[in-house]
């Protein structure tokens, strides 16, 4: 099988641009939404909420390559690096690593791609690997770089990568590509072009001995962010993992041709579902200060506990609703007691009820659509 690297048109990528012409209009409207949203949120609130959605982005990031961060640590880890209040807990060398990685994204998404930036952003992703000939550098093996499954006497490939001595050149050309194709660049293209094309032509490209996959998406986050001109809270890991099959079946039909229509659209239509997973995630916040706030001082402390477990869920909430056992398990209540406070709070509008007796189960009373 000959790769996309292998054509005589790479890395021309082809496509039609009016298929996307609705999600990038979607994205730059929703994107106002983004800003619009943070806006009803306080100080420490809105820093709350940016520092729980970049570190979960990187969680989902690594969850992807089945590399499993303390999302707790990498939050207290990127409060630091952002100079803000933490519980000052040590994490762990690849926590430490990718909160360093997400808050120099953050931070510094405006300045321009170069080797030494990549080569950083390695480094930190590879904080604490013993295992890598290459870190903070670009691959030097002989071996070919394959992505495979399979038994090992009989590997299935799924894709092939240049060889490394070809990436210094390649890196050049998707560097410069890159550079040029931003907002300020001699051939600006639209936010979620440029996002998809980079990520793709990077992930062809292959160009570190391990952590490809990450690097590939924060720098697909770089580009959203520039086109935006902020840093990005698009939840595009976050989503990407929960498709996780489905980006690797797009990943692999990409590699065989330059023509990238199929990817385009896939790729397209993940942005938009994360940031829609964004605003979401904003508005729920909002929401959870409002119903707090409108039931200070009318609730007991064991109702109090419950519904605070039950907003750590987030906007998805419990999966199935919260039981009557769940809430005795949190709140330590007698059988009776649980029964109160729940009617209580389905009362008061804090949880509405579905089904009866044993069968109920109570969600959160949230209005996610205002």
């Amino acid at each position: 099988m000959r790769w996309n690297w292998q054509r005589s048109d790479w890395p021309q990528f082809r496509f039609d641009p009016a298929r996307l012409r609705d999600a990038e209009t979607r994205f730059l409207k929703g994107a106002g939404v983004v800003v619009g949203s943070m806006r009803h949120l306080d100080g420490d609130v809105r820093q709350g909420l940016v520092i729980e959605l970049i570190a979960q982005e990187m969680v989902d990031s690594s969850a992807i390559e089945g590399e499993i961060l303390d999302r707790a640590s990498v939050q207290s880890s990127i409060a630091r690096q952002l100079g803000l209040a933490s519980d000052r807990r040590r994490p762990k060398p690849a926590e430490a690593g990718a909160a360093e990685l997400m808050a120099d994204l953050y931070r510094h998404y405006a300045v321009p791609m170069t080797d030494r930036l990549l080569f950083d952003w390695h480094g930190m992703l590879m904080n604490g690997r013993r295992d890598l000939v290459d870190i903070g550098a670009y691959r030097t093996h002989v071996d070919a770089m394959q992505i495979v499954s399979g038994a090992v006497h009989a590997p299935r490939v799924h894709f092939e990568a240049p060889p490394s001595a070809r990436v210094p050149a390649e890196m050049a050309q998707f560097i410069a590509w890159f550079n040029g194709s931003s907002p300020q660049g001699h051939a600006p293209l639209p936010a979620i072009t440029r996002a998809a094309i980079a990520h793709l032509w990077f992930e062809t490209v292959h160009p570190f001995e391990d952590g490809n996959g990450r690097m590939g998406r924060a720098i697909a986050e770089k580009a959203l962010a520039q086109s935006l001109e902020a840093p990005t809270l698009t939840a595009l890991a976050v989503t990407i993992n929960r498709h996780r099959k489905a980006y690797y079946i797009a990943l692999q039909r990409a590699s065989r041709s330059n023509k990238i229509d199929d990817w385009m659209g896939w790729f397209a239509g993940i942005v938009l579902e994360a940031q829609t997973r964004t605003i979401d995630s904003i508005r729920f916040v909002i929401e959870k200060t409002r119903l707090l706030d409108r039931l200070r001082g009318k609730i007991n402390p064991r109702q109090e506990k419950a519904l605070i477990r039950m907003l750590a869920e987030g906007p998805d909430g419990f999966v199935g609703g919260l039981s009557a056992h769940n809430y005795r398990t949190i709140t330590d209540a007698l059988p009776a007691t649980a029964t109160r406070d729940l009617a209580e709070l389905v009362e008061l509008g804090a949880l509405h009820r579905v089904g009866e007796r044993r069968h109920a189960r109570y969600h959160l009373a949230i209005a996610m659509n205002a």
